[in-house]
Parts: C-alpha cells; structure tokens; sequence
C-alpha cells in the first residue's frame, strides 16, 4: 500500500528471511491439501460455515482434501445480509459440491435479542447463542454419522487469528 511496499516485502523475505522463491499459490493449496488429508484420513469432518471468506476458504480445503466425508453447518441467525443464505445454500453448494446442513435458527436468535440494546450484550447473546445452535445441528450431524457406522473426529473452523484473540481464546 505504499510506493515501495513490495519492494520493501521482496527484500525481506528473500534477502533478510532468505525465503525460497518456488512457491505457488497452488503449491499452497496441494501442501495444504495433503496435510489434511494426512491427518484425517477416512473420518467424518464437521464445518462451522458462515458465508464469510474463512470458513468458506477452510470448507473448500478440507472438501477437496477429504470429499463427502465434510459436512457443514450454516446457522441463519436472521442477521444475515439479504440474500446470504441463499448464496451459500445454493452459489457455495454448486461451485463445491458441499455437504451442506442449513439451521433456521432466526426467530431464537431475535427473540433472544428482543429489547437488548447494548452492543457488548448483543455480541455476547449472538455468540452464545450461536454455539448452542451449532452444537444441537452437531449432534445431529454425529447421530447421523453414527447411524452408517461412521463416527465425527474433525471440527473444521476457519477464522482469522484477530477473532480467536477477541472471542478470549
């Protein structure tokens, strides 16, 4: 963002860091790719899904790394951009081939914020709650897996590191 900026970025990493220059974004994918396939190997995999860029990025990685053994979960919590759901139920699942579990979850969610005016509170009953929402369709996806003699392993979340510092973890 600057005049010099990948200048300054080029001189770090190959004259100071002495980064290799053989990579490619796909040799970042395929790397990634194996490395998740290394350590899933035939288990069931379940996927917080939001829509956003993360989860979609982190969906797509281990959908290609592991197939229909990936299952994701999209809660609508009724405070969705318009038409977001329907993106991800249908735009999202076209372009992947996704397994995808959509939750209704909007009237709970506004209920549950019915009269609450403070933000801090509102971020609190929306991540509360979210959790809740999730781990029931979770459980559903579990049973599910049980019922075919499969078994869940893998919880899937695809976040930025400036969320996981927000949200205390």
């Amino acid at each position: 963002h600057s005049e010099y900026g990948q200048r300054v970025l080029e001189h770090f990493l190959w004259n100071i860091a002495e980064c290799s220059r053989d990579w490619t974004m796909t040799s970042v994918v395929d790397d990634q790719v194996a490395a998740i396939r290394a350590q899933v190997g035939d288990a069931e995999v379940i996927c917080g899904l939001s829509g956003g860029v993360d989860s979609a990025v982190a969906a797509a990685l281990v959908h290609k790394a592991v197939g229909d053994k990936l299952t994701c979960v999209f809660v609508d919590h009724g405070l969705l951009r318009k038409g977001e759901r329907e993106q991800v139920e249908n735009d999202y699942v076209a372009a992947t081939g996704i397994r995808l579990k959509v939750v209704d979850a909007s009237e709970r969610f506004l209920a549950e914020l019915d009269g609450v005016t403070d933000p801090e509170e509102k971020r609190k009953t929306i991540g509360r709650l979210f959790i809740r929402v999730f781990e029931d369709a979770a459980r559903e996806v579990v049973q599910e897996a049980g019922e075919s003699g499969q078994q869940v392993e893998f919880l899937v979340q695809g976040t930025l590191y400036p969320d996981v510092v927000e949200s205390g973890g």
